[in-house]
């Protein structure tokens, strides 16, 4: 899930002469409300540069590095991507070389990381958009395997999809794992966990869902937050069973655990589930908004307006939705005892996106299913850049 930003002005001249505080600030408040509303529903195709290449040094006697404009992203551990160009270059960078800090301004202040290889497009000053993936392309392209472009029939039309066969030698025949990106993502996500599974023996079904950029769009063109998308997640299960699949793990990451919980609630083929990996999950949509309300510095009253207005048939014309969002039933903490799937849920506890409180709190009132394993430092997604060993491990244990 990308973090839900608001531009930096949202005010607008509301009051008249004669109308009241009281009501000029409820109508503030309303306006306020239907703007973030509107925001946090909304695709966000079109991304911008959200970092500055300050050099790029290439070294004969030692790793080839590019410097950076420090901010908490740039000066990250792990591994990551750039987007160069608008997203027609890409590049891959490594560990932190070295920082500098001491600049009075933000500007000034540097990270060099290794530069490990670039993959498409010129490396120059200039700038750039960060890459969480690591990855980019297909899966061909990105981590060399093989695969086929099929296309996943749905309610809203053909998804596309990508299909990876397992290792020759380590087949699980039958076995199946379908992997849900999140919010304003791509399928390149989830390009992380597919050596993992390819080599466990799994086929992978990578589809893209309702309103992503060239999938069929939904009818209002919106995000429900996995209360529509989770049927292109059944879609996605359907299209494994014609294909032979017996037994089928999901893999979820942000908006994306989201929309696998409601597809496991809601779907007829949550028969053919039988695990369940949730990286930095939306367990409970309400405090993700609250969350991002308070990072936008709005009031309370706009925060549970906006929620509101998202769950009543009345107003849901004024977020833009074609069906009311009842953000009640997104509550897993509250549903726990509905849950019938063994999850493992990765959470950071310094995720900057999704609280991972309802992670734990989940985990708590069911051990009985729920295995977690929760980090310190990395970012949103971000555990396989900071420590893909340790991510992998946990994956291949709780699958083995």
């Amino acid at each position: 899930m990308a973090e839900v930003r608001l531009k930096p002005k949202l005010s607008t001249v509301l009051a008249a002469g004669g109308v009241g505080t009281a009501v000029t600030a409820a109508l503030a408040s309303l306006g306020v409300a239907t703007y973030f509303a509107r925001r946090v529903v909304t695709p966000e195709h079109e991304k911008k540069d959200d970092t500055w290449i300050v050099s790029v040094d290439r070294d004969d006697e030692g790793p080839d590095t590019v410097t950076l404009v420090a901010a908490p992203h740039t000066l990250s551990p792990g591994r990551y991507g750039l987007w160069l160009d608008h997203g027609d270059g890409h590049a891959r960078v490594g560990e932190v070389v070295s920082s500098d800090l001491s600049a009075r301004k933000s500007m000034d202040r540097t990270v060099v990381r290794e530069l490990i290889d670039l993959d498409d497009g010129r490396l120059v000053p200039g700038p750039a958009r960060w890459n969480s993936y690591y990855y980019c392309g297909d899966p061909g392209t990105a981590v060399g395997l093989e695969f086929e472009d099929v296309h996943v029939p749905s309610d809203v039309g053909d998804l596309p999809a990508w299909r990876v066969p397992p290792e020759e030698g380590a087949e699980r025949p039958g076995e199946w794992a379908v992997l849900v990106h999140g919010r304003s993502a791509k399928r390149e996500e989830t390009l992380r966990a597919l050596p993992l599974l390819h080599e466990l023996g799994f086929t992978s079904l990578v589809p893209k869902y309702r309103n992503d950029q060239g999938a069929p769009p939904s009818a209002d063109g919106r995000y429900n937050l996995g209360l529509s998308e989770w049927r292109d997640v059944e879609a996605a299960i359907s299209y494994a069973v014609s294909q032979g699949a017996r037994q089928v793990t999901l893999l979820g990451w942000s908006m994306g655990g989201a929309i696998v919980l409601q597809a496991l609630d809601r779907s007829d083929y949550a028969r053919f589930v039988v695990k369940v990996v949730l990286d930095c999950p939306v367990i409970d949509w309400g405090v993700v908004l609250s969350h991002h309300a308070d990072l936008n510095k709005l009031p309370r009253l706009a925060s549970m307006l906006g929620k509101a207005l998202m769950g009543r048939k009345a107003t849901r014309h004024l977020v833009g939705v074609a069906e009311p969002l009842d953000i009640a039933v997104t509550n897993w903490v509250a549903r726990s005892d509905e849950l019938r799937h063994r999850i493992l849920l990765m959470h950071s506890r310094t995720d900057d996106v999704v609280p991972y409180g309802p992670s734990e709190e989940l985990a708590k009132k069911r051990p009985d299913l729920i295995t977690l394993d929760l980090w310190d430092g990395p970012l949103h997604c971000r555990e396989w850049n900071t420590d893909s060993q340790r991510w992998e491990r946990t994956v291949a244990d709780f699958l083995a």
